[in-house]
C-alpha cells in the first residue's frame, strides 16, 4: 500500500458521466483520494456522504475529493444523484489505480477470508505526493479526520 513519501504517476480514469479524468487534472491542488468497495451500500454512503459534508470545508484547504471503486460509471451516477454527492467518483473495474495504490487485498467477513476493495484515503499534496495514508479507515467520522490532516 502507498505510504507517506510515495509518488503518485498520473493515471486516467472515467467518471461517472463517461468522462475520462486524469490526476494531472488536479495539478496544483491537494487531493483526497478515497477508495471503497460499493456504490449505495451502508458504509459506503457513511463515508461517501461525510465526505459530501465536508466538502466545503475540503475545498477551503485547497483539496478536492476523488472517490474510486470498481463499479461501472452508470452506477456512479446512480449513487451521486441519490445523495447529492459533489466530488468526482472514477469507476476502475479492471483496478489498475486500485492496485497501483494497493488498496485491493484480503479482507475478512463472518470469519471468511477474500480478496477486495481495501477501505482506505490517501492524502496527495500539490505535487502528486503521499503527505498521509489512511490504509484501513472506518467510514462514520472519516472526513473528519482527513479536514484535521489537510
Amino acid at each position: 500500500m502507498k505510504k507517506e513519501g510515495d509518488m503518485i504517476s498520473n493515471f486516467t480514469l472515467e467518471d461517472q458521466e463517461g468522462r475520462s479524468v486524469s490526476l494531472s487534472d488536479f495539478k496544483g491542488k491537494k487531493k483526497v483520494i478515497y477508495f471503497y468497495p460499493k456504490d449505495d451500500t451502508p458504509g459506503c454512503t457513511k463515508e461517501a456522504c461525510s465526505f459530501r459534508d465536508a466538502y466545503d470545508r475540503i475545498l477551503e484547504k485547497g483539496a478536492v475529493v476523488i472517490g474510486i471503486s470498481a463499479d461501472s460509471t452508470a452506477s456512479h451516477a446512480r449513487f451521486m444523484k441519490k445523495y447529492t454527492l459533489p466530488f468526482v467518483l472514477l469507476s476502475d473495474p479492471e483496478r489498475k489505480v486500485i492496485d497501483m495504490f494497493g488498496a485491493w487485498g484480503d479482507k475478512t467477513m463472518y470469519g471468511k477470508t477474500y480478496k477486495g476493495i481495501i477501505r482506505s484515503t490517501f492524502i496527495l499534496d500539490d505535487n502528486d505526493r503521499v503527505i498521509k495514508a489512511f490504509p484501513r479507515v472506518s467510514p462514520e467520522d472519516h472526513a473528519e479526520e482527513v479536514l484535521k490532516n489537510l
